[in-house]
């Protein structure tokens, strides 16, 4: 069939419009798919730098250095002793005979952190109040030191005689702070009355500024905190709640429950009497003991310890080294001679 020339311009003529838009389409729709595979792309990409860069913050974080320790500082930790001690202070003393066995850098006066809570202690104890008595955590009792938290809310109620156990056993330092904050004429004359008894014991090196140790201020040697141990364990109720393996209390519908801090309380290769820990980065870890071992009672005191169980291993290192030792020689008691009798 022929077609006439006009009509078949025509025809072409609407079949290049047609292919012309039938190209128009789908170079649009090519475009439109690779604008949003760049788009992904670019989300995708932004995404994993996001990742990227939130991971390195919790790398730098985690690796962040803590503040070198006042015993770090001062040098004491490059002393050396015969038992490797990682310890920068170390005294360990009969608590009976009162003989030193072992002495490193004794009369070193350094920041105790925690250790401040056993003055803290015998100050409540002594004092005589009511254990029984309703104590309230306030927001005075939150730390504005350090920052640290606190499983005790503001407006926990407990009893003096709870907050005691928890500020021995588990170091809670808002418990610490309502005790102090709870005695007869507040918390400076508590404070002055923890540097009173510090002197009283002859603790010429010590001086307290707060009930919790959370101040670097807080600073004592290893010889007064020695005196310090021996008094406390003069009162049967320090000696149970600072020993004790764990406590729970009731805090409305909840039950806490707590740990003791060291770990050695639970070893049944220790007869320890009495104890107490401490740590902030400006003093390191410490501890301080009252344990029967080889027959002896003995006190140890350990302050500006590097590493998180290296004052637990200090201990343990002295255990050893005590059980591995002779006796102690007994000196057999001479009787008197007697006079030449006389008549009267």
């Amino acid at each position: 069939m022929l077609i006439s020339l006009p009509v078949f311009r025509w025809r072409v003529a609407l079949l290049a419009l047609f292919a012309m838009l039938s190209f128009g389409l789908s170079t649009g729709a090519d475009a439109a798919t690779k604008r949003q595979s760049s788009a992904s792309k670019a989300s995708a990409k932004s995404k994993a730098k996001v990742k990227s860069i939130r991971a390195a913050t919790r790398k730098s974080v985690r690796t962040v250095v803590a503040r070198p320790s006042f015993g770090e500082l001062s040098g004491l930790r490059a002393t050396d002793d015969p038992l490797d001690l990682r310890s920068s202070v170390a005294l360990v003393m009969d608590q009976d005979t009162h003989e030193v066995l072992i002495d490193k850098n004794a009369q070193a006066v350094l920041p105790i952190a925690s250790l401040t809570k056993l003055m803290t202690s015998v100050v409540v104890v002594e004092a005589g109040q009511s254990l029984d008595e309703m104590l309230t955590i306030s927001q005075d009792d939150v730390d504005t030191e350090k920052g640290s938290g606190s499983r005790l809310a503001v407006g926990t109620q407990l009893t003096r005689g709870e907050m005691l156990h928890l500020a021995l056993m588990s170091s809670e330092n808002r418990a610490a702070h309502a005790l102090g904050r709870h005695y007869p004429g507040g918390l400076v004359a508590f404070v002055s009355a923890m540097n009173a008894r510090a002197s009283l014991l002859g603790m010429t090196d010590t001086r307290y500024v707060e009930p919790t140790g959370l101040s670097s201020r807080n600073q004592s040697s290893a010889r007064d905190l020695a005196a310090l141990v021996s008094a406390a364990y003069q009162h049967p109720l320090i000696r149970e709640l600072s020993t004790s393996q764990e406590y729970s209390v009731a805090v409305g519908r909840r039950t806490l429950q707590y740990r003791n801090t060291n770990g050695l309380v639970r070893n049944p290769a220790w007869d320890i009497g009495l104890q107490k820990t401490g740590y902030i980065s400006e003093a390191g870890r410490c501890l301080v003991m009252q344990a029967q071992l080889a027959g002896r009672k003995l006190i140890m005191v350990f302050l500006d310890s590097a590493g998180k169980y290296s004052r637990q291993g200090d201990a343990e290192r002295v255990r050893h080294w005590i059980e591995a030792s002779p006796p102690p020689a007994v000196t057999p008691e001479v009787p008197r001679a007697e006079g030449p009798k006389t008549t009267s």
